[in-house]
C-alpha cells in the first residue's frame, strides 16, 4: 500500500485499522464512522458540515437512508445471498433449465458468455450452496466494511469471471457452476489488503491452503476455478491497496477495467486455441 503508518487507521479510533477514505477529507475512517455518499463514503465532520448546508427539511428527509447506509451492515453480501438462494430454490424448480442455459461450459463460450457470470449464482446441492454461502458472510461481512460496497461487488464479480477464464483454459472439456471462485477471490483479495494494512496473514494462506488441498482431493470440486478466482482476487486487492488515496481512485478504475479487458482477450483466444485451430 502506497500510504502506511497512522494512514491505516482510523483518525477518531486509532486501534482500527481501515481502508476506507473519507470522499471530502482523504482521512482513514473505519465502519463506524463511515456514512454513505452518492460517491463513497464520507466521516463524521464532513457530514456534520454537509448538512448545514442543506435545509433542515431536506436533511431530515436523508436520515432514514442515511442510517440504513451507515450501519455498517453487508449490503452487497447479504444481496449477493439473497440472490444465490433464490437462483438455487428456481433451479430446483426449473428442472434442468437454469443449469442448461446459466451454467458455465467452455465450449459453448461463443454461444452463450454470459455463462461465465451467471453460473456464480448456482449451485449444484444444498451443500454445495450452503458452504459457499457460509464462507461469503464470513469474508463479507469483513471485507465489505473495509473497501466498500462498490469495490466488494467488483471484486466478487471479477474474480468470478476469473475461476470461468481458469476454467476454460484448464479444463475446457467440462462444466462449472457455483460461487466458489468469486469467494476464492475473496480470500486472495482479503490476503492482499490485510498483508497492506500490516496484518499478518498466516492463518488465512493456512485455510485457503486447506481448501486447495480439498479441491484436489475431493471429486467434482472445480479447483481449476478455484485457482483462477483465488488469483484475480489477489490481483484486484494489488490494485485496490496501490490505489487508495482519493487523487488514485480514478487510476483504480482503469486498472479494474484493464483486468476485465484482459480476461476477455484471454478468454477469446484461449477458445480459438482451443475449440477452434
Amino acid at each position: 500500500m502506497s500510504d502506511s503508518g497512522s494512514g491505516n487507521y482510523c483518525y477518531r479510533h486509532p486501534d482500527r485499522q481501515s481502508f476506507i477514505l473519507c470522499q471530502r477529507c482523504g482521512r482513514t475512517i473505519c465502519p463506524e464512522c463511515q456514512t454513505q455518499a452518492p460517491v463513497g463514503f464520507h466521516c463524521p465532520e464532513c457530514v456534520r458540515e454537509g448538512q448545514a448546508r442543506v435545509p433542515k427539511q431536506r436533511s431530515r428527509m436523508l436520515s432514514g437512508a442515511r442510517r440504513l447506509s451507515a450501519d455498517g451492515a453487508p449490503v452487497v453480501t447479504l444481496s449477493l445471498i439473497g440472490i444465490s438462494v433464490v437462483v438455487f430454490l428456481l433451479q430446483l424448480a426449473s428442472n434442468g433449465f437454469l443449469d442448461r442455459y446459466a451454467a458455465y461450459y467452455p465450449i459453448l463460450t461463443a454461444r452463450q458468455p454470459w455463462g461465465m457470470l451467471t453460473s456464480v449464482f448456482l449451485h449444484g446441492s444444498f451443500l454445495h450452496i450452503t458452504f459457499n454461502m457460509f464462507s461469503l458472510y464470513i469474508f463479507g461481512r469483513a471485507l465489505e466494511p473495509v473497501i466498500g460496497r462498490a469495490r466488494f461487488l467488483a471484486l466478487y464479480l471479477i474474480s468470478g469471471l476469473g475461476g470461468s477464464v481458469a476454467v476454460l483454459l484448464l479444463s475446457p472439456g467440462t462444466g462449472a457452476l457455483g460461487a466458489s471462485g468469486a469467494i476464492f477471490g475473496l480470500f486472495g483479495a482479503f490476503f492482499v489488503i490485510q498483508r497492506g494494512l500490516g496484518g499478518n496473514g498466516t492463518q488465512l494462506l493456512i485455510l485457503v491452503a486447506l481448501n486447495l488441498g480439498i479441491s484436489f482431493i475431493v471429486p467434482g470440486i472445480s479447483w481449476q476455478a478455484h485457482i483462477g478466482g483465488l488469483l484475480t482476487g489477489a490481483l484486484v486487492g494489488f490494485i485496490l491497496t496501490r490505489t487508495r488515496p482519493i487523487r488514485r481512485q480514478a487510476l483504480q478504475k482503469v486498472y479494474l477495467a484493464a483486468v476485465v479487458v484482459g480476461l476477455i482477450a484471454v478468454t477469446v483466444v484461449g477458445y480459438q486455441l482451443t475449440f477452434l485451430a
